[in-house]
């Protein structure tokens, strides 16, 4: 299946750049472009791709709002939004996980890494690298907020362990070797997860970990 992408950064140079990688990639095709927040919207509702690249800073509209918007609308369930940033530790990308985005990218990123990325995030299956990953948490852990009461009940206390993992930035893989089971069993218990929380993919399994004190940052002891 092709992966259909919006491409949403307000300068032109850099947009472009984007657009003529993904469009070279077998199984990628770039479906619009924009150069506000307002219009990257208008694209998600109108074309329902797989991904949305949402710069950050834009006008009208920033990346956060659309971002926000995206993720909170029923019938966007299927688009994933990926924060591109010049900096990696922006602190707007820890709001950008709260609104719903599905990882960030720095906009320096190597080309390989941001084809990768488009096709991980598409398929649903991870928070982009795990050295991204363990990093973002390390900072996301830091701004945690406190948690008002123990929550997640639904969960059993296997969904627990494996969701504490993820959070930890653990791939299928390796949350199988540390719990003694296949990447399968993980990747189903962590589908079950998704489904119980009502979350969009493992970055909100992420948040959901720290606001609702399953993982204690580390500060916290």
């Amino acid at each position: 299946m092709t992966i259909r992408v919006v491409v949403a950064d307000d300068q032109a140079l850099v947009r472009a750049g984007f657009v003529a990688l993904l469009d070279a990639q077998d199984g990628i095709e770039v479906v619009a472009e924009a150069d506000t927040g307002s219009r990257a919207l208008a694209a998600a509702v109108d074309l329902r791709p797989d991904v949305v690249l949402m710069d950050i800073r834009m006008p009208e509209m920033d990346g956060l709002a659309a971002t926000r918007a995206i993720a909170s609308d029923p019938e966007l369930t299927g688009v994933r939004v990926v924060v591109l940033t010049t900096f990696e530790l922006d602190e707007y990308v820890f709001e950008a996980m709260r609104a719903g985005a599905s990882g960030f990218l720095v906009k320096h990123t190597e080309p390989a890494e941001l084809v990768r990325a488009v096709r991980v995030v598409a398929d649903g299956d991870a928070l982009l690298s795990p050295s991204v990953t363990r990093r973002l948490v390390a900072e996301f852990a830091a701004h945690a907020k406190t948690p008002a009461a123990p929550a997640l009940p639904d969960l059993t206390s296997r969904e627990r362990e494996v969701m504490a993992l993820v959070a930890e930035g653990l791939s299928n893989a390796e949350i199988g070797e540390r719990l003694f089971m296949s990447p399968a069993t993980a990747r189903t218990h962590v589908s079950r997860i998704l489904t119980k929380l009502d979350a969009r993919d493992r970055t909100q399994l992420v948040v959901l970990a720290y606001e609702s004190g399953l993982v204690r940052p580390r500060w916290q002891g």
